[in-house]
């Protein structure tokens, strides 16, 4: 009778803990990435009243059996459904990430690594991809030369100021193609047929070269000269002009001559004037930080303190460079024009012959060099050491009748494609690709590798540990993590961006197993019951 007793209050135990497990799997099923648990149940123990017993071949005697009587019930085993995926849900955020397969993202909260289904990311303050419940990071592999190191994991940095912007680039070729024929009006006009071509400076401001190109009195022969150069406002382009902020303008009645070489001791400088009195000038200032920033960028210079150039301009715009020794600390005075700049011309190419095949049209010589089919456009000492020399290969073009239209341009890069150069990139979007590639977008029309997001794969992803917040930890009997992981596309997964992966709960499953465990609990309270009333009998004899 006791056993019976017992063994009801075991029923009742072990459907109030598979209740808990329904209930923990109702109330998460709109949980992201949850995984539902089952729960078996076995028995718990036997007494046995009589053990049994063989054949007796001498006798005739059968054998018996064991005679046992069962002592209740026990919870077996409490699983989670880890490799059944749930449903996706559609969010449209790049950073919302749904894992295809068994593997499991990997995350840190700095000291010790976790998995998760969960794919709701975001960037954090400091650039590195999160997740959006805890602010774990998100391992993976970083980026050596362009290419991914697959080595022990860490947080992704992918918006680090270095990826924030993709660096410019000068242009170093272009390409003249199309038709050029000598009865068009504006090849044999004095201005000739000007061709614009496109180009970027290594600091990645643009600029238009303007190429004249005009016919000679002999057939098939052509020359091009560089015109102008235009920037991005549509400024020509012809000195570089830089304006500081400490320039002292000399009035017209005091102007001097020294010639080059000569050396200046000290910061003042004593000289005739036109009445033949002695004048004195002071060639000391100080140098401000934005000026020091012009002329590191622009000349190159950086010997703030011991030797400095003293620039003498003219009204017209002419520079004298003249040495001059300063005791230190002070930047010489600049004696200029009325406009306070100064302006220091560059080399530029003048000109070059081009020169026709008149039988095929096709281009034969350029500068009448055989085989030649580039112009070189040399910028020289430019002190703006921005420009690069630009190679313009004038071999897609031809000469020849076209009822006086000439079709011929230009275009900064080779006619492969090759040393467009390029502007400033900013950054102006991140995609996450199907292995888990993370690529930056630039305004530029570049893109960038900024690293890999790595996945974790288990032997018996069941015997994973939940820790809460959508997060397992390894345990023995799970298969421990190498700190390495693998890519996601190993097993046959993929990433789907913009996705989330849903709760896998079943709530018809969920409802029924509700049914059958409320109906077992009570069933199980009937056998309490019922054993009182036999022992209340029991007791009730005495009377």
């Amino acid at each position: 009778m006791m056993r019976a007793l017992y063994s009801g209050v075991s029923g009742l135990k072990t459907h109030q803990t598979k209740m808990d497990v329904i209930g923990n799997n109702i109330a998460n099923v709109n949980t992201t990435a949850f995984k539902s648990q089952s729960i078996t149940f076995s028995e718990l123990m036997y007494q046995t009243t009589q053990a049994a017993s063989g054949a007796n071949t001498q006798t005739g005697k059968a054998g018996t059996n064991a005679r046992q009587i069962g002592l209740g019930v026990k919870s077996g085993a409490i699983t989670a459904s880890v490799e059944t995926s749930g449903s996706s849900q559609s969010t449209g955020n790049p950073f919302d990430i749904k894992l295809t397969g068994n593997s499991f993202f990997i995350v840190s909260d700095g000291s010790s690594n976790f998995f998760t289904r969960d794919g709701s990311f975001y960037v954090d303050g400091q650039g590195n991809l999160a997740m959006s419940s805890n602010g774990y990071t998100v391992q993976g592999w970083g980026v050596n030369n362009g290419k991914i190191v697959r080595d022990t994991v860490s947080p992704l940095r992918i918006m680090s100021s270095d990826n924030m912007k993709y660096p410019p680039e000068a242009t170093t070729q272009a390409h003249v193609s199309g038709i050029v024929d000598k009865n068009d009006t504006s090849v044999s006009s004095e201005a000739g047929k000007i061709i614009s071509i496109s180009f970027f400076d290594n600091r990645g401001y643009s600029y238009t070269a303007k190429l004249s190109m005009k016919a000679t009195a002999a057939e098939g022969q052509y020359t091009v000269e560089l015109t102008d150069i235009l920037d991005s406002k549509g400024n020509a382009i012809d000195k570089t002009n830089i304006k500081l902020g400490s320039v002292r303008n000399v009035a017209e009645s005091k102007k001097l001559s020294l010639a080059n070489g000569c050396s200046i001791n000290g910061t003042t400088l004593t000289y005739l004037d036109e009445a033949g009195q002695n004048q004195t000038m002071d060639l000391s200032g100080n140098l401000t930080d934005a000026q020091k920033k012009i002329l590191a960028e622009s000349y190159g210079f950086t010997s703030y303190d011991e030797m400095a150039k003293l620039y003498v301009a003219g009204a017209d715009g002419t520079v004298t460079t003249l040495g001059a020794h300063l005791d230190g600390g002070t930047f010489a005075q600049v004696i200029n024009a009325a406009d306070g700049s100064i302006a220091t011309d560059g080399k530029q190419i003048t000109g070059g012959v081009i020169q026709y095949n008149t039988a095929t049209g096709e281009i034969q010589s350029v500068n009448g060099l055989t085989n030649n089919l580039n112009l070189v456009l040399d910028f020289g000492d430019q002190p703006g050491s921005a420009f690069e020399n630009i190679t313009i290969d004038f071999s897609p073009s031809s000469n020849y009748n076209n009822n006086g239209t000439s079709t011929i341009s230009g275009d900064y890069g080779d006619v492969y494609g090759k040393g467009t150069g390029r502007k400033l990139g900013e950054m102006t979007g991140i995609s996450i690709q199907p292995d888990g590639m993370i690529y930056a977008a630039y305004d530029n029309g570049m893109t960038k590798l900024l690293g890999q997001i790595a996945v974790a794969s288990f032997a018996n992803p069941s015997g994973l540990q939940k820790e809460g917040d959508n997060l397992y930890s390894a345990t023995l009997n799970s298969g421990q993590f190498d700190g390495i992981g693998m890519d996601v596309t190993s097993d046959g997964g993929y990433m789907t961006t913009g996705v989330l992966e849903m709760s896998n709960v079943d709530l018809s499953s969920e409802f029924t197993e509700m049914i059958t465990t409320q109906r077992g609990f009570q069933a199980n309270s009937r056998i309490i019951t019922v054993s009182d009333t036999l022992l209340e009998e029991l007791v009730n004899l005495k009377r």
